[in-house]
């Protein structure tokens, strides 16, 4: 944990789940706020995989009404209202402290909860989808089951706004160039992460991810609940799927107490950003 008036240094931990990595700051012994101890402009020296450490998404760990709070920026500074896999990572860290195999953890998305699933695999419950237009959201009322975009997609809040594509193959995509394309779209006011999917079975989809403010990502657990529901609501499988991306497998349910998912995770390693980078950001 960051110590009081530690303002000299700042430890951190390096986390991934399925390649979708995150730097992770412990601040649940500092007494100052998180917008004290992350600024966007740190976000963005921290993401920059040359000049400072390198991730998907920065957490930052706090006190809350539950066992913890968690706030996620991405790579570029902005702030993300949810993340799945480091929730996911999180949670495997605080479990491995205190012993417990359950936890409430708080959000800007809200209350999630995770579980010990055994065989070190967390899962998580990432809350019930958002579906309604101006939840997502989007720019204008419209239903979200196929949008009025070429290749007809599916918008889906997770907390993220998120638009799935189902193609026959995901991986011929030109992901930097349609990602990169459809993040920005007029429709999402907030930006959006895009999936493209391609469905295997009736309980198992290939999926490759673009997130907002980041680009490719080996895996996205809010993406991968996102299309998980998307390919549920459109008949294309059941609401219970395996779904592979570049990184790994993760499994997701969507129940209906909310969109279950779970996987691995890994600590990579634990360090401290020195008083020269920080004075430098």
């Amino acid at each position: 944990m960051v110590k009081e008036n530690s303002n000299n240094s700042l430890p951190f931990m390096k986390m991934h789940g399925l390649g979708n990595d995150f730097v992770v700051i412990d601040a649940r012994g500092d007494s100052r706020g998180v917008q004290d101890i992350v600024t966007p402009n740190l976000a963005r020296a921290l993401g920059n995989r040359h000049t400072g450490v390198g991730f998907d998404q920065l957490a930052v760990i706090t006190n809350g009404t539950g066992d913890a709070h968690l706030t996620f920026y991405n790579a570029d500074g902005s702030l993300a209202g949810a993340c799945g896999n480091a929730t996911r990572c999180i949670a495997r860290h605080i479990m491995d402290e205190t012993g417990q195999s359950h936890l409430h953890l708080t959000t800007n998305r809200g209350d999630l909860y995770a579980v010990d699933a055994g065989e070190r695999l967390t899962s998580i419950n990432m809350g019930q989808p958002l579906l309604m237009w101006n939840e997502v959201p989007l720019a204008r009322e419209i239903d979200t089951l196929e949008l009025p975009i070429e290749g007809a997609p599916t918008a889906t809040g997770m907390g993220n706004p998120h638009c799935t594509f189902f193609v026959a193959d995901a991986m011929a995509v030109d992901l930097p160039t349609f990602g990169a394309k459809h993040e920005h779209h007029s429709l999402f006011p907030e930006r959006t992460n895009v999936q493209v999917a391609s469905i295997i079975g009736k309980g198992h989809i290939r999926m490759r991810v673009w997130e907002r403010g980041v680009g490719i990502t080996l895996a996205s657990g809010s993406s991968s609940c996102a299309t998980a529901v998307a390919a549920a609501r459109r008949g294309l499988t059941g609401r219970k799927v395996r779904i592979d991306l570049d990184g790994g497998t993760l499994h997701v349910d969507w129940r209906k107490d909310g969109v279950w998912m779970t996987g691995p995770t890994a600590h990579v390693f634990s360090a401290t950003l020195t008083a020269e980078f920080l004075k430098a950001v």
